[in-house]
């Protein structure tokens, strides 16, 4: 079955959100809901005659005897663990599918996000652990990609930032996460222990609210008999805080509170509460878990080594990206900005980061199907001959463009200095005068000037011959998954004299293109045809009739070829005579008529070697492949 949607199933330690993308468009994913809210605390309860209840219904049905939260954790093989974690998504994926938000089965495709830091193991563990949920499509993948690709996507990241070095904070309810996107690729910057997460702080307003407590005694005793009356009451700590932190300026007065409730009873209540003193102590104080550090020492030591690994590689981060439900603690934003200062590096918190990694994760399964799609429709063109077929239709009119020049070219570089020097009896016979004819040929073809008419002709001929019927195979790619149709075309044209890394095909039609012409004027006999039209034009029967006796007294028929090839192997013409037979002006006369003879040979030659140009057609194709193929590379972050 067609994968028709990709879910961004974000399960949090603290909260759960789900999200859909419909693959074939690039609309923004939905948020899905649970119990008519998009986000849900990460709490499983169990119900004797409901069952089993997620989120917000675990904790506020009447009845519920078990609960379960913040269950969030590296996969191990603690059954109740894994019992913990696959009946939560299971729960979670009936509750989707009764409510008609999923498309189910294998239309469906689901991407689960982990922490950055996690081992590749781990996340095959995660992922085999998640699909005894009964899920049949999923797929495992770090948190900071989902955050990088909704930064992307939602229009917060220009392209050269997408290009350039991000660093990603995740900032969540169990750990935080530091990962460098750089050039697209995830590099997770490693702490080893990660155990700095906000959930600290809620079990320090716990700590604080029960010691402080009318009834501590009985609280305790109440927590240790039924452990899910202390789960809603780590939970209120938890709304307090969450309240405290989006209202700094409401509680900065001592007289001011940000409170959570919970009732254990009609006559217990445990209803904590923070003020920016309260705050600022709980921030300041020691933990076990930080390794007897504050919260905030231990956020800004992880800044600092973050900083300093970027340092030995090098590397400042053009920007970073903050997210995870604790970002909203304005305090973090303050210490990243100490430690990445503006102008280089930008500070970007994302608006809703309860949402961006759920949202992230659908957009990663959308973007990851379409981007294979993007891939299999341009390897398509690679196997079907096409770029073969556009090369081979356009090989006369590349010929033809060669032509002209090169017998320009040969003309005044090789065959008028060559007979000057026969005229000046620098050289002796006419079959010497080939020898240096072919010498100043191939000298000619190999020098700069040589080298860049020829490239001048090759570069003309791709970019107004292959490159628009090219277009004519990419563009459709490019409208297909809507994506610029420049991203697949070589609008900078393939002259080498322009700096362009991703194309070579104009070196490899350079290299091949000149080697070819040199073996065709030398090996191929062009030369050999000046000699002839030479001869035949102007050269042999004066000769003749100066040298006929002695020809004749050789014994040798006098017939055009016998006499062509005699002299031009065995007479040499004395000085004085030479100039009579070919003066400065018969010279200028003879090359501006042989001009179009030479053309005329230079192409029947060319045309004749297609061995040499089949050679030719594939070194450009493979090399409008590779250049091809690093476009799709560069432009494949483009789709959506």
């Amino acid at each position: 079955m067609e994968i028709l949607e990709t879910i961004g199933f974000d399960l949090g330690h603290g909260e759960t959100a789900v999200a859909k993308a419909i693959v074939e468009s690039i609309e923004p994913p939905q948020m899905l809901e649970i119990n008519n809210k998009k986000n849900q605390i990460t709490a499983l309860g169990w119900h004797p005659k409901l069952g089993y209840l997620v989120g917000e219904q675990a904790l506020i049905q009447a009845g519920v005897t078990q609960l379960t939260i913040s269950f969030k954790q590296k996969p191990n093989n603690d059954p109740k663990y894994r019992e913990t974690i696959s009946t939560f998504v299971a729960t979670y994926y009936r509750l989707l599918q009764e409510s008609k938000q999923l498309a189910g089965g294998e239309g469906s495709y689901f991407y689960i996000g982990c922490p950055s830091g996690w081992t590749v193991s781990d996340r095959l563990e995660y992922q085999k652990l998640l699909q005894e949920a009964g899920i049949p499509q999923l797929n495992v993948v770090p948190e900071s990609r989902a955050a990088f690709m909704q930064a992307k996507e939602a229009g917060k990241l220009e392209y050269d930032k997408l290009l350039a070095s991000v660093l990603i904070v995740d900032i969540g309810s169990s750990t935080t996460d530091f990962t460098l996107v750089k050039s697209l690729e995830e590099i997770p910057i490693d702490f080893g222990s990660n155990t700095l997460g906000a959930s600290i702080i809620d079990k320090a307003i716990f700590a604080r609210t029960l010691a402080n407590h009318e009834q501590k005694t009985l609280l305790e005793k109440v927590f240790k008999e039924y452990p899910h009356h202390q789960a809603r009451c780590e939970l209120a700590c938890r709304k307090a805080k969450e309240d405290y932190f989006s209202n700094e300026q409401l509680y900065s007065d001592s007289e001011s509170f940000a409170r959570g409730f919970e009732s254990i009873n009609e006559q217990i209540y445990f209803i904590p509460q923070v003020n920016k003193l309260m705050m600022e102590e709980i921030l300041n104080q020691p933990f076990p878990e930080l390794e007897h550090y504050s919260w905030i020492q231990s956020f800004r030591n992880s800044l600092k080594e973050a900083k300093e690994k970027l340092e030995k590689l090098e590397i400042v981060p053009k920007l970073v990206l903050m997210t995870g439900g604790a970002s909203r603690m304005k305090f973090t934003h303050v210490l990243c900005q100490e430690m990445f200062p503006e102008p280089e590096t930008l500070l970007r918190p994302d608006p809703e980061p309860e949402r961006c990694i759920a949202m992230g994760l659908a957009r990663v399964g959308r973007w990851d199907l379409r981007a294979a799609a993007f891939k299999q429709e341009v390897n398509k063109l690679f196997t079907s001959n096409k770029l073969k077929g556009l090369i081979e239709r356009h090989i006369p009119e590349l010929i033809e463009s060669l032509t002209k020049p090169l017998a320009d070219g040969l003309i005044v570089n090789a065959v008028k200095p060559g007979l000057k020097d026969w005229q000046k009896n620098k050289i002796r016979t006419l079959a010497d005068l080939e020898t240096a004819l072919i010498g100043r040929a191939e000298q000619w073809l190999k020098s700069e000037r040589a080298v860049q008419i020829i490239n001048h002709q090759c570069a003309s001929w791709f970019n107004n011959k292959i490159q628009p019927d090219l277009a004519a195979q990419t563009d459709p790619i490019c409208r297909k998954f809507q994506i610029p149709r420049s991203s697949l075309r070589f609008e900078d044209s393939i002259d080498p004299n322009f700096v362009n890394p991703e194309l070579q095909i104009g070196d490899a039609i350079l290299a091949e293109t000149v080697a070819f012409i040199v073996n065709v004027v030398i090996g191929g006999g062009a030369v050999a045809s000046i000699i002839t039209l030479i001869l035949t034009g102007h050269l042999t029967w004066p000769i003749a009739l100066v040298y006929g006796a002695s020809l004749m007294a050789a014994g040798m028929e006098l017939n055009r070829k016998s006499v062509q090839e005699v002299i031009k192997t065995n007479v040499n013409v004395p000085s004085w005579m030479r100039s009579n037979f070919l003066s400065d002006k018969k010279i200028e006369d003879m090359c501006e008529q042989i001009k179009p003879e030479l053309e005329k040979v230079l192409q029947e030659q060319l045309t004749a070697n297609q061995e040499a140009f089949d050679k030719l057609i594939v070194k450009v194709e493979q090399g409008l492949q590779k250049s091809l193929s690093t476009k799709v590379q560069s432009c494949i972050i483009l789709i959506q």
